[in-house]
């Protein structure tokens, strides 16, 4: 199979997670600590990939100063861009909706907090899928350990921001059209990630994937650890620590 074809059902198979997490989200009614746990753990698991597979990665291709400069502008690019959509309505994108200061507004009482949404949804995603067609530059396989971290990491993220969806008034047609479009985006940045970053230099390469790296700390910090937080505080740090330990077996396996 043509490893462009790979990288887009890859890319296909990571964005799927979402949908997965859409439909229990929006289709059940899941206890918060349920959420807040599962999305705990999904950030461990984030964080122990970018930790061994993005930064360290980026690093040993091209030194501290590209790995560290990337991940800032990553970080940088992420944030100016959230704070962007945040003031259109998308702030609690991947919230719940449990506390009513921390719910997603409705489209009456904010317009065009839908679009907003959908941005931000596609703004967390791209990243993430990017690396995936990335990793199979080096060797022509992709990296199962960035797949795996990206879909255990998806599920809770469309369960929480889909129940939040649902909570604001969203209907079904909205909430599983922005995750299927998402699906479809992380195929064609996968895809991407492949194609055209593939035919810069090795430095070029780490560069780009420092950059993935800091833009998914930044969604870390700002969208999962909170919503984690609220209901799972008590153990969350156990709980992060455990879906990093998951990741990180799987990455010296």
């Amino acid at each position: 199979m043509a490893e462009v074809v790979q990288a887009g059902l890859w890319g296909l198979l990571a964005g799927s997670a979402l949908l997965v997490g859409a439909v229990v989200g929006f289709g059940l009614r899941v206890p918060q600590k349920v959420i807040a746990t599962v999305m705990a753990f999904g950030a461990g698991v984030l964080l122990s990939a970018v930790s061994f597979e993005l930064v360290g990665e980026a690093y040993e291709q091209a030194g501290l100063a590209p790995a560290a400069v990337g991940t800032l502008a990553g970080a940088a690019a992420y944030t100016g861009g959230n704070v962007w959509l945040a003031r259109r309505g998308a702030r609690h994108r991947k919230r719940s909706g449990h506390e009513p200061t921390q719910a997603q507004p409705s489209e009456s009482e904010q317009g065009g907090s839908g679009a907003a949404l959908a941005l931000g949804a596609l703004l967390d995603g791209v990243p993430e899928s990017a690396v995936i067609g990335v990793s199979l530059l080096d060797g022509g396989a992709v990296s199962l350990v960035t797949v795996a971290a990206v879909f255990i990491s998806n599920v809770p993220e469309g369960l929480s921001s889909s129940a939040g969806m649902r909570k604001a008034g969203r209907g079904k047609g909205y909430v599983f059209g922005v995750w299927g479009a998402i699906a479809a985006a992380s195929t064609l940045s996968a895809v991407l990630g492949y194609t055209v970053i593939g035919a810069f230099s090795p430095a070029v390469i780490a560069a780009v994937t420092a950059v993935a790296a800091g833009a998914i700390l930044a969604m870390i910090a700002d969208t999962m650890i909170p919503e984690a937080f609220q209901d799972a505080h008590l153990a969350i740090g156990l709980i992060t620590v455990c879906g990093f330990l998951v990741s990180f077996a799987l990455s010296h396996s």
